[in-house]
């Protein structure tokens, strides 16, 4: 059985998580009217494009409308950019409007200040032909020009071809362009060994996970160095990723705003980019001209990619000046295309703002913030220990403190209710740490949170009807107990599937399988617990019952007084210490991430 069936048999709540891919797939290109290059960073291809622009007519006159066609032989395309120009000024602006033929796949654009003198894709969906008609505008140049951007695939496409000329009137023909939209990009060279952690402390601050280890000698490990001379920094990025790594330097330890560095695998090549981030969404690529000395590794899975970059850029805006302070994000994540998605898991966070060209150290960091790490601490204490030892000593440990009091009180009440109200406090404390952190609620958390608010609920429902609770000897007192039972029951079944929830969340991620396995071991460990405890109980009832057979009643304590404390004694002191073990493996790799 996998272990996606395990949490589904134990938790029986479906949980979905999404994987958001943020783009231009709905042809929302405006910004791109200009230069009609997609924002995606990588080279426009050079080899002969197998798309074409065809029209339905050579010439043209005030009025007329030109049917113009995009189609591929065999290969389908997932996003285009059609546009007119004046021949004689080819980077202008677009000229004249356009009419839909199909408005599932295409749609209009707002280029300039004409309406409607663009058209693009409406999804990334696969199309072979787009057919529009163009409309001739009042005051057109003499010689007309089609150019069309085609994108096969996030990092495949096709920027500008030049499409068929057509003139107005008896106009001169004009020879056709021949020449590319784009120029070949000069491949990156490729690294002839990988990085080592050898300086780092020495002659180059390194930010490493897991802590101290070595990328020559590690295939796990993720790091990032980097190395400052008096105009220049060169940064060496690696990690284990059939994706892309990368990482941000930001002002404070929420993601936005930052300015990020990618390293992009496309099949046998790494791009290298810089790029930006505008809160969590996708970053936008920017060009590689503020990048010098680029190269690359693949190596058994590991990405490895190298670059220089000047320590101030002032001609670009998104480019943050190294010569100051910033925390140090480390990611990585899927990629298809050359198009990043988000990152499966919490970034690598350095544990403090760093100079990028101050003196070489090591830096800390960590993947989960610290008031995550304090909530899911709380509520494991919660949940798996106050909680569960409570309810055992109230349910079957009456019989060991018959007459003991403690405050007043029987014994075993006093520690159910000190263990319980420790619970809701715990709770309580634990629940509004993810709101202060977040600021609000969490939309990226899934069915956790509200499982959260549900336990929470029930938690101060317990402690108001406990406080409330009738005399044993009034009739409503079984109502009581039933509903102290149910609600009890029903808190601590939802707690354990927020826990199996919110111990893969992003924010906290404890290392899987172990984790799932580990909370497994201890949801047994505590059913069989009960288990035992509950047969203990069917066996001295039997036992009584051959004592006196006109002795019908439920056990009592005075029954418990006599029959099976040593037994109950000896699976209390067990179940205590395998609870702690349980917990204390979770705490210790909750300190770990």
């Amino acid at each position: 059985m996998d272990l996606s069936m395990l949490k589904l048999l134990l938790l029986l709540v479906p949980a979905i998580f999404l994987d958001p891919v943020n783009g231009y797939g709905n042809g929302k290109v405006t910004e791109s009217c200009r230069s009609m290059k997609p924002g995606h960073g990588h080279p426009s291809q050079s080899l002969p494009s197998p798309y074409t622009v065809t029209v339905d007519k050579s010439k043209f006159s005030t009025g007329d409308q030109i049917k113009v066609t995009l189609s591929g032989t065999s290969t389908t395309f997932k996003g285009f950019l059609i546009q007119a120009r004046d021949m004689a000024d080819p980077s202008g602006d677009a000229i004249g409007s356009f009419t839909l033929v199909d408005h599932s796949v295409s749609q209009l654009l707002n280029c300039g200040e004409i309406k409607g003198s663009a058209v693009s894709h409406t999804s990334k969906s696969g199309k072979l032909k787009v057919e529009v008609v163009w409309n001739v505008p009042s005051n057109p140049p003499p010689a007309v020009q089609f150019f069309a951007t085609v994108l096969q695939h996030y990092d495949t496409y096709w920027v500008k071809m030049p499409g068929p000329i057509i003139l107005m009137g008896n106009s001169t023909p004009v020879p056709t362009l021949t020449t590319s939209a784009v120029q070949p990009t000069t491949e990156s060279p490729v690294l002839r060994k990988p990085f080592s952690s050898k300086d780092c402390g020495s002659t180059k601050s390194c930010l490493r996970d897991p802590i101290g280890c070595d990328p020559e000698t590690d295939p796990k490990c993720y790091f990032l160095s980097f190395t400052s001379d008096e105009h220049s920094v060169l940064f060496e990025l690696s990690g284990p990723t059939e994706g892309y790594v990368s990482f941000a330097l930001s002002h404070d330890k929420w993601m936005g705003n930052d300015d990020v560095y990618l390293c992009v695998r496309t099949d046998d090549y790494v791009n290298i980019n810089p790029g930006y981030v505008t809160g969590r969404t996708h970053p936008t690529l920017d060009s590689q001209d503020t990048l010098t000395n680029m190269a690359w590794r693949l190596s058994d899975g590991v990405v490895q990619c190298m670059f220089q970059r000047e320590i101030r850029v002032p001609a670009e805006q998104d480019r943050f000046n190294l010569d100051r302070s910033y925390y140090i994000f480390l990611a990585d994540g899927k990629a298809e295309h050359g198009m990043v998605h988000k990152h499966h898991h919490q970034p690598l966070i350095s544990s403090e703002k760093k100079y990028i060209t101050s003196s070489p150290e090591n830096l800390n960091g960590s993947r989960s913030p610290f008031i995550i790490k304090v909530h899911g601490a709380l509520m494991l204490v919660a949940w798996m220990t106050t909680v569960s030892i409570g309810v055992t000593v109230a349910r079957f440990l009456k019989p060991l403190w018959p007459e003991s009091t403690l405050f007043g009180q029987k014994i075993w009440f006093q520690v159910h209710r000190i263990l319980m109200s420790s619970t809701v406090l715990l709770t309580c404390i634990a629940f509004t740490l993810p709101f202060v952190y977040r600021g609000g609620w969490s939309k990226h958390a899934g069915a956790h949170p509200f499982l959260g608010c549900t336990v929470m609920a029930l938690a101060v429902l317990q402690l108001v009807m406990a406080f409330f609770r009738p005399h044993p000897n009034t009739p409503r007192r079984m109502i009581f107990n039933w509903a102290h039972w149910g609600t009890g029951t029903i808190s601590r079944i939802i707690a354990v599937a927020a826990v199996f929830l919110g111990m893969d969340l992003p924010a906290l991620n404890l290392p899987e399988p172990w984790d799932t396995l580990l909370l497994s071991g201890f949801v047994t460990w505590h059913i069989l617990t009960e288990l035992l405890l509950e047969l203990h109980n069917l066996f001295i009832i039997r036992k009584a019952k051959n004592v006196k057979d006109d002795e019908v009643e439920i056990i009592d304590s005075a029954l418990g007084e006599t029959e099976g404390h040593m037994i109950k004694k000896i699976v209390l002191t067990v179940y205590i210490c395998g609870n702690i073990a349980f917990l204390s493996a979770f705490l210790a790799a909750i300190n770990c991430i």
